[in-house]
């Protein structure tokens, strides 16, 4: 299954804030930074919602990029700069009331019934946080939450602890479900009715089971996965363009942070809808596909699918705000254009092939789907050579095919015969 890159002709018709943000990169990079920007930008709109499957949804979007180190997935880190001037302001005017109130409780120690100091808010959130934390944040916050890590075993790490296993919380936020807490010795108590949450999250092949533990679990399916293999190529780490690019971003930042303020005092939320003949196509589209994966592949899948339409929406939903950010007004709906329509719709597809080949390569207790193919189209006994063969026909790159000859062996599912000779079992 072939992991292409996103159609250059998107680039082109890009809202005018993400063609400048991306035009200075080339190939992964360019994708690289158009998702991961999507993925910031979608916990940047207040007051701006839509209307799925007859729950109220908003734009926050989980997007995972996998790829091996020394692959240029680093770039993923410039698309923070958008959102930390957001972040900067909103951790200070909260410190600043959270102090006031401590001082004014010091000058009221005989009264017994001083209401507790409110909660610290933030914009960005790190993984490394225990459950109750991610409860107290969650409910401070007034417009959502990002969490950005560079490396995704930093969340999985938390994943693995029951102080800090907060994978509920992460599929239950993905479409606003409420969520709650109750702790009796540590006197807490949270009932949260609409958690935004977005996500951002880099790592290698290695640090995605750990993170999603099973692929049907229900976690992996709310997330965008742009998934590579290339290497990149030792690049010149003193290019004075690469200087400018972060200048790119911060401006870019200072003007996400105005609009950011813009919506907020909107007042009242702005609905974004599609239009019917956009309805139509939606379901002209994704019908077939799921057809597909239902004749040709496996059911199992099908969450992906059906979660990947919420995603067309809500991309969708984002780029209409960034075209339109200069005449957004309270109380007028925002229509999609037919533009961003089709961007999200060719948006999605690409996205939804690479999800199917992480899904395919993931395990699930025994081999996966595409491992299962693969064997069975190799003779026994077959060679090193005979496997990368049927890589070729997979489109799965020499490297790969030699870490799943490792795992093979490792579950018993092949036997080394002679050096570069293997035989099933």
């Amino acid at each position: 299954m072939v992991r292409k890159l996103i159609d250059k002709s998107i680039y082109n018709r890009l809202p005018e804030p993400l063609q400048i943000l991306t035009e200075p990169f080339e190939g992964r990079e360019k994708d690289i930074v158009l998702l991961s920007s999507l993925g910031v930008l979608s916990n940047c709109f207040p007051n701006v919602f839509g209307i799925y499957d007859g729950d109220t949804i908003y734009p926050h979007l989980y997007l995972m990029i996998i790829a091996p180190a020394a692959s240029g997935k680093g770039v993923m880190n410039h698309s923070r700069l958008l959102i930390e001037k957001i972040h900067d302001k909103i951790l200070s005017e909260s410190r600043t009331q959270y102090l006031i109130c401590e001082e004014s409780k010091k000058n009221k120690k005989k009264d017994k019934d001083i209401e507790p100091c409110p909660n610290l808010e933030v914009k960005i959130l790190p993984a490394n946080i225990s459950s109750a934390e991610m409860y107290s944040y969650l409910g401070s916050s007034k417009h959502g939450l990002l969490i950005m890590e560079s490396e995704a075993d930093t969340m999985s790490n938390m994943l693995k602890n029951d102080w800090s296993n907060y994978s509920d919380v992460l599929r239950k936020a993905f479409q606003h479900e409420p969520v709650s807490i109750s702790r009796k010795i540590e006197k807490v108590f949270e009932d949260i009715k609409e958690p935004k949450l977005s996500i951002v999250l880099s790592g290698t092949p290695d640090q995605v089971q750990p993170l999603v533990k099973s692929k049907e679990n229900g976690l992996y399916s709310r997330f965008i996965v742009y998934n590579f293999d290339e290497i990149s190529e030792f690049k010149n780490v003193f290019d004075v363009k690469a200087r400018d690019n972060k200048t790119i971003f911060k401006e870019m930042g200072n003007k996400v942070f105005n609009f950011y303020n813009e919506l907020e005092n909107l007042g009242s939320p702005v609905e974004f809808c599609f239009t019917e003949n956009q309805t139509n196509k939606f379901f002209s589209n994704l019908r077939p596909i799921s057809t597909d994966i239902i004749e040709n592949h496996t059911e199992s899948f099908i969450p992906n699918l059906r979660r990947h339409g919420l995603i067309l929406f809500r991309i969708a939903m984002i780029l209409t705000v960034l075209r339109n950010r200069s005449n957004i007004k309270k109380d007028e709906k925002l229509i999609c254009s037919n533009t961003d329509f089709l961007i999200a719709l060719n948006l999605m597809k690409r996205l939804l092939r690479h999800s199917q080949f992480t899904f395919n390569t993931m395990e699930s207790g025994g081999l996966s789907l595409q491992d299962e193919n693969i064997l069975d189209d190799l003779n026994s006994p077959f060679t090193r050579q005979d496997a990368i063969k049927i890589g070729v026909k997979y489109d799965i790159p020499k490297r790969t095919i030699d870490d799943k000859l490792v795992q093979w062996k490792t579950k018993k599912y092949i036997l080394k015969h002679s050096r570069g000779k293997y035989k099933k079992c």
